[in-house]
């Protein structure tokens, strides 16, 4: 997801995270150590405790505290909701660059904050684990049983993440801020850390491990985590391996871009049906996560643009160690993002897009600057204002086109028409009246796109042959030659 500092930068402000739940004889110390870190790696620490309903004298220490530290912001719950709900409470109040996850029982040192901040210097983490399991300085040797129960649960997690954690039940778990508010967080216990890696994994994070020092504690110590959290940390991989939530809401139409990463067939048939028009310098607009990007790549020069931030983050992660591969911020609508590309490109690609700007004709005028002459703009709307349903409405769309209005307005904007294209995924019109316009969902079920996924190649066979317009036109315009 790209660097959060520049080659320049040597050090990073954190958010350091704080639950604690009767923790009267450890909460103290733990917080004079965070505030005492010192590291060339660390501008700023802002440290955030939010006490869950403590009972035992903690909550009175709390507010000494805070009376005490002026970089300490202090939450109360009113009664114990769990770790999950209380790191929930601390994310929306973090405001630097990293959140680091502290619990206050001294099994972790604050000390090795520098050696999670590594990473994120050196090669743009998007999150770091610290790891007691990789070599280290120290452990303190406990339970075998929880050992064994803590490296299973991160074997399942790596089968279903593909990833190769060594410690996903580690507290040490630092996140770019930015990205970890952007993730909805459900959990209230302790499955928040099944729950943040899956999540973290399925939005391309760039996660790094270092070793870290461990000094666990007992049960009687006041160790609170039990084997009945062991059996919900399982169900949480499983339900969070099936489930893609992992955007907030209001960041519209992240679910259903999400979603058609389970029908890549599918994002395979609309590249085949483009890339015989495609040249050798493309510029694609509105990008999304780059399930068409990978599919049109490698090419002499390709800059996939998007504004949405998360999306950004995405297709940054993805275009490391891709010398072809460029990201840019691009508004569609934004006559100044296109100066610095005037005549750049031999295509320009605008898949699902136009739809979503008021003044389509002002944007096709904006591509139009962006191709050289002989240039050609592969243009995909969605098709029949008929159609028009609460799946429109969910993605942002103002309107679905005729091929007629397509036409005329890539004409109005300069544009020759070479070719247009009006069955393309004629099958899609069932499923869009039957999910958008009889049930009137927000949303394309997975079980649908794995069906659509399996069938793809039988349905392009006999999409020609059925009798009415596809779901899509392509339009394919060329900015003409000059006299």
């Amino acid at each position: 997801m790209g660097p959060i500092a520049s080659e320049k930068t040597c050090s990073l402000s954190i958010s350091v995270i704080m639950p604690v739940y009767n923790e009267v004889y450890t909460v103290a110390e733990c917080i004079r150590k965070v505030i005492a870190v010192k590291s060339p790696h660390i501008s700023e620490i802002e440290l955030i405790v939010i006490d869950d309903g403590s009972k035992d004298g903690t909550r009175e220490i709390l507010h000494q505290m805070e009376k005490r530290y002026t970089n300490l912001i202090y939450i109360e719950h009113p009664k114990n909701q769990g770790k999950g709900a209380a790191l929930r409470t601390g994310i929306s109040k973090a405001s630097k660059d990293v959140c680091i996850i502290q619990d206050a029982d001294l099994e972790y040192d604050p000390n090795d904050f520098h050696k999670l901040m590594l990473p994120f210097i050196k090669e743009g983490a998007d999150a770091v684990y610290g790891s007691r399991f990789l070599v280290r300085g120290y452990t303190r040797l406990l339970y075998y049983r929880h050992a064994m129960v803590n490296r299973f649960l991160t074997f399942l997690a790596n089968l279903i993440t593909d990833i190769n954690f060594t410690d996903m039940e580690t507290c040490y778990k630092a996140v770019r801020t930015k990205l970890l508010k952007s993730i909805p967080i459900r959990s209230n216990g302790f499955d928040f850390e099944p729950e943040i890696s899956v999540k973290l994994t399925k939005r391309g994070a760039h996660i790094f491990e270092v070793p870290i020092s461990y000094s666990g504690r007992t049960k009687e110590e006041g160790k609170k985590i039990s084997w009945k959290d062991g059996p919900k940390a399982l169900m949480t991989l499983l339900k969070y391996s099936f489930i893609d939530d992992i955007y907030k809401k209001g960041q519209y139409g992240s679910h259903i871009l999400l979603s058609l990463t389970q029908a890549p067939n599918f994002s395979k048939w609309m590249a085949d049906i483009i890339r015989p028009f495609l040249g050798k310098r493309v510029l694609e607009i509105g990008a999304g996560i780059g399930n068409l990007t990978k599919q049109l790549t490698p090419r002499q020069r390709y800059v996939a643009s998007e504004i949405n931030e998360y999306y950004l983050d995405y297709l940054k992660n993805y275009c490391k160690n891709k010398p072809y591969l460029e990201v840019e911020k691009i508004n569609l609508i934004n006559s100044d993002d296109f100066i610095d590309f005037k005549e750049n490109f031999d295509t320009v690609v605008c898949l699902n897009v136009l739809e979503h700007v008021e003044n389509d004709i002002n944007s096709l005028k904006n591509i139009y600057s962006a191709l050289s002459p002989g240039g050609k703009a592969i243009i995909l709307v969605p098709q029949g204002q008929w159609l028009f349903s609460s799946l429109d409405k969910e993605v942002g769309h103002y309107r679905r086109y005729s091929t007629d209005q397509l036409i005329e307005i890539m004409r109005t904007a300069g544009f020759e028409i070479e070719q247009t294209i009006q069955s393309f995924n004629k099958i899609g019109v069932l499923s869009w009246i039957i999910n958008g316009k009889l049930l009137r969902r927000k949303s394309i079920s997975k079980l649908q796109l794995k069906i659509l996924n399996s069938l793809i190649w039988t349905l392009r066979l006999i999409d020609n042959f059925l009798p009415w317009k596809g779901l899509s036109i392509i339009c394919i315009g060329r900015k003409p030659h000059e006299e």
